[in-house]
């Protein structure tokens, strides 16, 4: 009878696994035809493998309820809104994807680092932080993770040789410690519509002497800005210029996102400058951070980085809007959709999905923007094979805190979320782009000519100079917040840019002196360098065949150079 009872129990438990397999699949079926069809690099038949190895996978932690966070813009809703229900369904996984505020994020973050409190199973977190994760040691790393004891929940069709950022989510001991989720540059816009006016054209080239175009340096930039500034076109006055002032945490995102690397601060090297990065953060041989302030051979309060600050208070006051002194990045975000603004250097390809609505001044009746984006124009200290630019590359984040079991099944929402099923979609909503192949999507070459130079950006060999904070940043949530305070305090004419520079970088000393006192990241954390001039750090560059510190150039302004969008283009292509 006991063998009878035993039987029947097994066999019920068996067909009770089959109805739940038989359920997932159903479900990813339905999720398949609502949400996906062809808009994805596989066949609906590798789709369905796809799915059903996640649901096979995902049985040991059916009923696991589990959340993650992740900052709030579009591709992130759509996961939030979207993805999460339908991973859910298909898993039996419940899933709750939070989308708060990116400071949020980074000051949870920090403490579950301090606390061991496991705050949230997964976490979308700017791969920014890549040199805190490193040094702390407080997040998995992903190589040895998905090799061992994450091993049997790691799709093997994830292919991390198709993702476009695992260079910025690597560390010096060349393993991946974040997985990306999206990714949007920093770049330059302009309407393409008032370049391309003959009127302009023939005003622009007889004012200063060459073609008005696509600026390639700052001069050309800043002439652009003066001829727009003022001038009416479709019965308005418009600006050659957009940004923003104030004093605003957010004003600290439009410094430390590689606005002084594109002045030409820092050394060669890509994804970062070495030894010398974009913030002027000096590391030695063993990626020791040393310094920052020129004092130490770092490049925060050095000439190339005061002439970034000191053009940016310049444009602002001279050729964007009175009010814009008085914004933050989210107020000044949709003013050049608004139809009055000719150019801007520092402006997030993630506006494109708000800057292509129907009915904008800046859209034309058949769908096709009057605007395009391009490589942003570039300082008179920078020096090929620097980097050009700032690149935001979200990325799934393991806490050491969080249980193996949790850390399992949100690493399983992590893949699916960006899974091949999966990506071509999410990245037509919130056109922030992780994978070549998804890059290279027929879906794209459809869509290219309603998104302004997006898809031919990022198919372009011009991609790879533009990149997030690097690993010379020992701790960044830190290190972050230094810089709107003291950058706000030369926007508000409070300091000059010198004076503002100089504070910063001695305060992020401060910081760093505090962490090798503390020896919280062992020997690979700070070791502050002994002090000496510029021109002895300049020299000791020269001779290593490094460019950090620059001594100050005079004049510091170069011979204009702009290039037609059309022909920069082609170029690409060939």
């Amino acid at each position: 009878m006991r063998r009878q009872i035993l039987a029947s129990t097994s066999a019920l438990a068996l067909l009770f696994c089959v109805n739940q397999a038989f359920a997932g699949m159903d479900e990813a079926k339905a999720f398949l035809d609502k949400e996906i069809g062809d808009v994805s690099t596989l066949s609906r038949a590798d789709q369905e493998k796809e799915m059903q190895w996640f649901i096979d996978a995902a049985k040991p932690f059916a009923g696991m309820e589990i959340k993650v966070v992740s900052e709030t813009i579009t591709t992130h809703s759509y996961e939030s809104q979207v993805l999460a229900p339908a991973f859910t369904a298909i898993t039996g996984i419940k899933l709750t994807h939070d989308t708060i505020q990116e400071g949020d994020v980074v000051e949870k973050i920090q403490t579950q680092m301090q606390t061991g409190q496991n705050l949230y199973d997964g976490w979308v977190n700017d791969s920014d932080l890549i040199g805190t994760h490193w040094r702390y040691k407080q997040v998995r790393n992903l190589s040895d993770w998905m090799a061992n004891e994450g091993k049997d929940v790691t799709n093997p069709n994830l292919d991390l040789a198709d993702f476009i950022g695992t260079s910025f989510t690597s560390a010096p001991d060349k393993k991946l410690y974040q997985l990306p989720d999206q990714q949007f540059a920093n770049l330059y816009w302009f309407r393409y519509d008032w370049f391309n006016d003959e009127k302009n054209k023939t005003e622009f080239k007889a004012k200063y002497g060459y073609d008005l175009g696509v600026p390639v340096n700052w001069s050309a930039y800043e002439d652009i800005a003066a001829f727009f500034t003022g001038r009416e076109i479709e019965g308005k006055k418009v600006f050659g210029h957009m940004d923003y002032g104030k004093k605003d945490p957010s004003l600290g995102w439009r410094f430390t996102d590689a606005w002084l690397s594109m002045a030409g601060n820092g050394d060669k090297g890509i994804p970062n400058g070495k030894p010398v990065d974009e913030w002027g953060i000096r590391v030695d041989v063993g990626d020791r951070p040393v310094g920052s302030c020129v004092a130490r051979g770092g490049d925060t309060n050095g000439p190339a980085s005061v002439y970034a600050i000191q053009k940016y208070l310049d444009w602002l006051k001279a050729y964007a809007p009175a009010e814009a002194q008085g914004m933050t990045f989210s107020e000044s975000g949709p003013v050049p959709a608004q139809g009055g603004v000719a150019q801007q250097m520092f402006w997030y390809t993630a506006f494109t999905a708000d800057m292509v609505k129907d009915g904008l001044p800046v859209m034309n009746a058949d769908g096709t923007p009057k605007w395009r984006m391009a490589p942003s124009p570039h300082g008179v200290y920078w020096k090929d094979g620097m980097k050009l630019g700032y690149q935001d590359v979200g990325s799934w984040t393991l806490m050491k805190s969080t249980p193996d079991d949790r850390a399992k099944a949100a690493w399983l929402y992590a893949q699916f979320v960006t899974s091949k099923t999966i990506d071509v979609k999410k990245s037509h909503v919130g056109l922030t782009f992780i994978r070549e192949s998804t890059i290279h999507h027929k879906s794209f070459t459809d869509r290219a000519p309603k998104l302004g130079g997006l898809i031919e950006f990022y198919r372009s060999p011009a991609r790879v100079q533009w990149s997030p904070t690097g690993t010379n940043v020992p701790d960044y949530p830190k290190l972050a917040q230094l810089w709107w305070q003291n950058v706000g305090d030369a926007s508000s004419g409070a300091k000059t840019a010198q004076e503002a520079m100089d504070s910063l970088c001695a305060e992020q000393e401060k910081v760093l002196g505090r962490l090798e006192k503390a020896g919280v990241q062992g020997e690979i954390g700070p070791k502050l360098a002994e002090e000496h001039d510029l021109e002895y750090w300049n020299k000791e560059a020269v001779a290593s065949g490094n460019i950090a510190p620059q001594l100050k150039i005079e004049p510091e302004k170069d011979k204009p150079i702009t290039i037609n969008y059309d022909e920069l283009v082609k170029s690409w292509q060939k």
